[in-house]
């Protein structure tokens, strides 16, 4: 019997070939008698697990050499602190508010540093990127941040702005957590990206930091040693005990997505499964996007049904039919579909045609 299809926004679905292989080599990673769960992350067995996982990654999304590599803890939210307390120097430091976690990513940096507003769209329900050329920028930013797609009100910039054509100095700081992965990454308008693992790369508890090398020792003194990039950089990653087997998924995948043919056979499938299923909710009279339709997210897919006391049938049919985790965040209500790069065509085939025939019969 096929596995459902799940929908979840983090942790999310992997590839079932990564399980796959993750069962099979669950009591003895390649004859060393050991799982990697209990390996020393300072043997040569574990070495050469993360060794790949970063070579893997660095070719993925081309990252070019003078970016560092990280492999780190805290997931997305701690590193809205752990950002200011490593490039704000204390000064200030300029946020892009799209979403709640561009949101959260500023009120967090409150604690560390002077935050400019440059630009927000709460006042319209956070369904738009505003223009590059309005922005409010700091003259002396330490950084601009900027969620680069946010998981819960379905926004992506679909192109990084360039803050030098703006007027700035500043390196951009991107959270790409939802999307990491799923298209390219232009590395000459960013200083550093960060991501948790669980939405678009693999399991929870390891954060992944490409950061740019001259952004490395400017940690404040009240930065705790285990986040400052500088110390997790010249230990490899190993400043303290990585998360060894999110590491090990993580690299899984990484492996699997070079199979499939890289991030630009991600992106093309993405863009595939986008289109379908934004088409069916356009074309249904009976289910609604708010998103400005130029930056509607490609990996989290927000809807709502025309009568909401349809809700509840609606998640209990989707269930039946091995449709899983639809129910929108709660702060917003509705449906959201994350279809990350795990999530093959056939699972957004079959959604569409449950909304279609769910839509037919309550018309």
């Amino acid at each position: 019997m096929p596995r459902p299809y799940n929908f979840a926004p983090g942790p999310a679905t992997l590839p079932e070939p990564v399980l796959t292989r993750a069962a099979a080599e669950m009591l003895d990673w390649h004859g060393s008698g050991m799982s990697v769960m209990e390996m020393s992350h300072r043997g040569k067995e574990f070495g050469e697990i993360i060794a790949r996982a970063e070579a893997d990654l660095r070719e993925l999304l081309a990252v070019p050499p003078p970016f560092r590599i990280l492999f780190m803890q805290g997931g997305g939210l701690g590193e809205n602190a752990i950002v200011p307390l490593n490039l704000s120097r204390g000064g200030t430091a300029d946020f892009i508010v799209t979403g709640s976690w561009s949101q959260k990513s500023q009120k967090e940096a409150r604690r560390y540093c002077t935050v400019n507003l440059a630009a927000t769209t709460e006042a319209t329900g956070f369904t738009a990127i505003p223009d590059a050329a309005t922005w409010s920028l700091s003259r002396d930013a330490a950084y601009v941040h900027a969620c680069t797609n946010e998981t819960i009100h379905g926004v992506e910039f679909q192109s990084l702005p360039d803050l030098k054509a703006l007027g700035s100095d500043a390196p951009l700081v991107i959270d790409c957590s939802s999307h990491i992965l799923s298209r390219p990454i232009d590395w000459t308008k960013v200083g550093v990206a960060f991501g948790g693992a669980q939405k678009n790369v693999g399991m929870s508890g390891v954060t992944i930091v490409i950061v740019r090398e001259d952004l490395l020792g400017r940690a404040l003194p009240i930065c705790p040693s285990a986040f400052d990039y500088q110390n997790v950089a010249d230990n490899g990653s190993m400043y303290n005990t990585p998360p060894t087997y999110a590491v090990y998924i993580a690299g899984l995948v990484f492996q699997w997505m070079k199979e499939q043919g890289g991030v630009a056979a991600m992106e093309r499938r993405n863009i595939e499964k986008a289109a379908l299923l934004y088409d069916c909710i356009d074309a249904s009279g009976f289910y609604v996007n708010h998103v400005d339709r130029a930056c509607r997210s490609r990996m989290n897919v927000p809807f709502f049904l025309s009568d909401e006391r349809l809700n509840e049938p609606f998640l209990a049919g989707a269930r039946e039919r091995g449709l899983l985790q639809l129910k929108g965040h709660k702060s917003v209500g509705g449906m959201r579909a994350s279809i990350y790069n795990a999530m093959p065509l056939s699972g957004v085939q079959a959604l569409v045609a449950y909304m279609q025939e769910f839509a037919a019969r309550h018309r």
